[in-house]
């Protein structure tokens, strides 16, 4: 049998009230310029790309437009 909680009859004393600290959702979204294209790819490459996004639990289009945005980065800066 557990054993029963035996409360005392004191005062609680609250803590110290924090500010929030944490900027809002709006301010931590980084919003960039983006273009929505047309590509064709290859089934398997597609199917590919596929299967490492379920893997990694993401989209597959997220997938895909981070290694482009990799690629570009490297050649481009």
């Amino acid at each position: 049998m557990k054993k029963r909680i035996k409360y005392a009859n004191e005062n609680i004393q609250m803590g110290k009230r924090v500010e929030d600290f944490l900027p809002s959702p709006e301010e931590i979204m980084m919003k960039e310029k983006s273009t929505r294209i047309t590509i064709n790819l290859r089934e398997e490459s597609l199917n590919f790309f596929k299967k490492e996004a379920l893997r990694l639990g993401v989209p597959y289009q997220r997938l895909i437009r981070s290694i482009i945005d990799l690629y570009a980065q490297r050649h481009f800066a």
